[in-house]
C-alpha cells in the first residue's frame, strides 16, 4: 500500500466504526475540496451507497458558484442533502457588519446546533485536518462536544495505536474527523488519483484563485497561476503561504477558530 492507499484505508476504517458504534449520524458538506474528497469516502465506505444524510450549512453569503455546484452534484449523486440556514438571524439583520466571529457564530455555530436538534443527531462526520489551523491540531478523530455543544480542548482523551474512545455519555454530541491525519497536498493527490470532480473556483482566472472557501464576503484569493490539479500540487510544494491566509474571520482575532469551535462551529 502507498501513502495515499494507506491514508484512504484508516478514513474508511473510522467512518464503518463512527456508523457501528455512533447511532444517528450526518456529514456536513460544505462544498470544498476536503468535505468532497469525505463525500467520496463515504460512498467508497459503504459500497456507493452512503447510510447518513449530507448536510449543508447555508449562511446564504457563500460565493453563488458553491450553490450551484452543490445543486448540481446533489442531483447528480442523488444525496440525502439537508440545506439549513439560521433563518432566524438573517431576518434580524446579521452579516459580516455586525463583526465576522458574531456572523460565524449565529450563522455557521447557531445553525449548525440548530441542525442536530432538529434532526436529532448523535455525531457528525467533519472534514477538518490537523494542518489547516492552529485549534484543529488539538482535535480527536472521535471528539466529544457535552451537551451545551462545547468543546473541551484542553481535556481530549489519547488516541493511541488507533485505539478510538467510542463510548460517550448519553446526550453528548460527537465529531467525527476522518481526514484528521490528512494534508492539503494528500487531498490534492487523492483527487488526481480518483478523478473526483471539484468546484473550479479552486482553479485560477486571471492570476487568482481560491485556496479555501468560504463566505463571499470573507474569502480572498491568492496569487496563483494553477489551472489544473496537478498545477495546484507542484504550487503547494513550494509555497510558504498558510492555507486560510484568504480567510478573514482569521485575521480579525489571533484565536478566532478555538473561540469560535470551543462553542460549536465545525
Amino acid at each position: 500500500m502507498d501513502h495515499l492507499d494507506t491514508l484512504e484505508a484508516e478514513s474508511i476504517y473510522i467512518l464503518r466504526e463512527a456508523y457501528k458504534k455512533l447511532g444517528k449520524l450526518g456529514m456536513l458538506w460544505s462544498i470544498g475540496k476536503d468535505s468532497t474528497v469525505l463525500l467520496w469516502l463515504a460512498k467508497k465506505a459503504f459500497f456507493g451507497y452512503c447510510p447518513f444524510p449530507f448536510i449543508h450549512v447555508d449562511t446564504t453569503y457563500k460565493i453563488p458558484e458553491m450553490i450551484a455546484y452543490r445543486d448540481k452534484v446533489a442531483k447528480e449523486l442523488n444525496l440525502d442533502l439537508i440545506v439549513h440556514t439560521n433563518r432566524e438571524a438573517i431576518d434580524a439583520g446579521m452579516g459580516p457588519a455586525q463583526g465576522r466571529l458574531v456572523c460565524c457564530k449565529a450563522l455557521k455555530t447557531e445553525a449548525l446546533q440548530q441542525v442536530v436538534k432538529k434532526y436529532e443527531f448523535d455525531g457528525l462526520i467533519v472534514g477538518v485536518r490537523r494542518d489547516e489551523e492552529g485549534s484543529r491540531s488539538k482535535e480527536r478523530v472521535f471528539s466529544e462536544r457535552n451537551k451545551n455543544d462545547e468543546w473541551d480542548y484542553s481535556n481530549q482523551p489519547p488516541e493511541l495505536w488507533d485505539q478510538f474512545k467510542t463510548d460517550f455519555p448519553k446526550g453528548n454530541h460527537i465529531r467525527v474527523h476522518p481526514l484528521l491525519h490528512w494534508n492539503e497536498i494528500d487531498i490534492w493527490e487523492y483527487i488526481l488519483r480518483e478523478n473526483i470532480p471539484i468546484i473550479d473556483l479552486y482553479f485560477a482566472r486571471d492570476g487568482k484563485r481560491y485556496r479555501s472557501l468560504g463566505c463571499a464576503p470573507c474569502t480572498g484569493q491568492i496569487e496563483s497561476n494553477a489551472t489544473s490539479v496537478e498545477d495546484i500540487i507542484e504550487e503547494l510544494k513550494h509555497t510558504t503561504v498558510s492555507e486560510r491566509a484568504g480567510r478573514a474571520q482569521d485575521q480579525e482575532d489571533s484565536y478566532a477558530m478555538q473561540k469560535l469551535r470551543k462553542d460549536g462551529y465545525m
